[in-house]
């Protein structure tokens, strides 16, 4: 699976980039890149196909999550979702729903994601990425 990691805060792309690692040594098939500007994200985009692109809403270029969240919709097929620890963060997802963005259906609070699980058991990190999929809750139960 290949995504696309768009977060500003250096300790959290710090974690990120370990788990990445570890799981690639596990032979889990996650292919990370972290993007740190919505910018950069949509260059990344352009040249690339992700599966999941993981999105932050408030980015040092874009303070409008309603705006980020559009402008990476329109970038491809890909799915989106979101890992803020802004306020709003499911209202932004409700809108994005309302409007047909493929979009997981409930944001994910980032102060409560275990980075820490994630470095320690690569699998955990596999399984977090798709509960965020069309259908991932069933292929995580099955997987079980």
């Amino acid at each position: 699976m290949k995504i696309l990691w768009v977060e500003d805060h250096q300790p959290v792309c710090e974690l990120l980039a370990v788990a990445a690692d570890k799981a690639a040594r596990a032979r889990v098939p996650v292919d990370l890149v972290i993007a740190t500007t919505l910018m950069e994200a949509e260059s990344r985009l352009r040249l690339e196909r992700f599966d999941l692109v993981m999105l932050d809403l408030t980015l040092p270029d874009s303070h409008d999550g309603d705006m980020t969240i559009a402008r990476i919709a329109n970038m491809g097929k890909h799915r989106i979702a979101i890992c803020s620890a802004r306020a709003d963060r499911n209202d932004a997802v409700e809108t994005a729903l309302r409007c047909g963005c493929n979009i997981a259906p409930e944001a994910v609070f980032k102060a409560n994601l275990p980075f820490h699980r994630f470095i320690q058991r690569a699998e955990t990190f596999h399984d977090f990425l798709l509960e965020q999929m069309p259908g991932g809750e069933v292929k995580v139960q099955a997987a079980a």
